[in-house]
């Protein structure tokens, strides 16, 4: 993945969620680049990283993340539970709205404490705050779902604007499906397709906001080199897919069939609400993106899915 003319000269970033899919993707981006990263974790000695110069690691601590917002130019927020794979407990909701809102929270509370605030805030959200949209087109104007990940998104982004009102520019780029080596919908759907028992997952029907893991992370370091995208901007692929035609590029990529659906009423019965983000048809287009001179590497899925598979 190359960079060039989208990076900002070196800066200090302060990454959370480093530890995750598309953090784990960034940090090493922004080492490539010359950056000098603070690294936040509720376990920073269990970052896969070597504390050095260019690489601090600090807990949400408030004391400490006061103290390393001092110096930090941007701040880059990913952390949150995960939201796929599990039923939806009251104690499993509750723990992925408050890794998003409280987190967000303490960050833009760490930064009204510093003289010195960071220039930009880039806040990770959702197309999940749309909700399910069926086959309408979805730009950064449409309106919000009225569901529970909906609502997540909507606190989320919230409380990282407060950050505004301090001075602070505020970038919410709005992430899709993530498709990536190793990554949530791949690795759950390529395993039956290379035992020749792979299909769409759900309705067919359905579009899939998709988007090539390093598109995400250019797509991330895009808010921080044009001043001009600010706000909420989606970050999905300017085409997105049906999932049968998802399914069919999987298919494809691996040389087999893409015979085997899985069936809605199936989805609901294993995983109960948490279904229902599976089951959502979001048309989502990063116009925002597209508006100022981003350029994809990847817009076709069958690329991708050729790339990564």
């Amino acid at each position: 993945m190359t960079l060039q003319n989208v990076t900002s000269p070196e800066e200090t970033i302060l990454i959370t969620g480093a530890s995750g899919f598309i953090g784990s993707h960034l940090v090493q981006a922004c080492l490539q680049e010359g950056h000098y990263l603070v690294l936040v974790s509720r376990n920073p000695d269990n970052l896969p990283y070597p504390s050095a110069r260019n690489c601090k690691k600090i807990s949400w601590d408030p004391d400490e993340l006061t103290a390393a917002m001092e110096n930090v130019d941007v701040v880059i927020h990913l952390a949150g539970e995960s939201v796929a794979g599990r039923r939806w407990s009251p104690k499993v909701k509750d723990a992925i709205h408050s890794s998003r809102v409280n987190t967000t929270r303490a960050l833009v509370d760490a930064m009204s404490q510093v003289e010195s605030k960071p220039r930009l805030m880039i806040s990770a959200s959702a197309v999940g705050i749309y909700g399910d949209k069926g086959d309408q087109i979805v730009s950064e104007k449409a309106s919000y779902g009225d569901d529970f990940l909906a609502d997540v998104c909507k606190a989320w982004e919230e409380e990282a604007m407060r950050a505004e009102s301090l001075g602070v520019e505020v970038a919410i780029p709005r992430i899709g499906v993530v498709l990536g080596k190793g990554s949530g919908v791949l690795q759950k759907m390529e395993p039956p397709f290379r035992w020749f028992l792979g299909g769409p997952v759900g309705h067919p029907s359905i579009y899939l906001p998709w988007i090539h893991i390093d598109d995400v992370v250019r797509a991330l370091f895009y808010a921080m080199e044009h001043t001009e995208l600010r706000g909420a901007y989606n970050v999905c692929a300017p085409e997105p897919v049906t999932m049968r035609e998802f399914a069919s590029g999987i298919g494809w990529a691996l040389r087999r069939p893409s015979w085997f659906p899985v069936p809605p009423a199936l989805l609901r019965l294993l995983f109960g609400e948490a279904a229902q983000p599976i089951l959502s048809s979001m048309r989502v287009m990063p116009y925002a993106l597209q508006d100022h001179g981003f350029e994809f590497t990847y817009t076709d899925v069958r690329t991708a899915l050729g790339d990564l598979l």
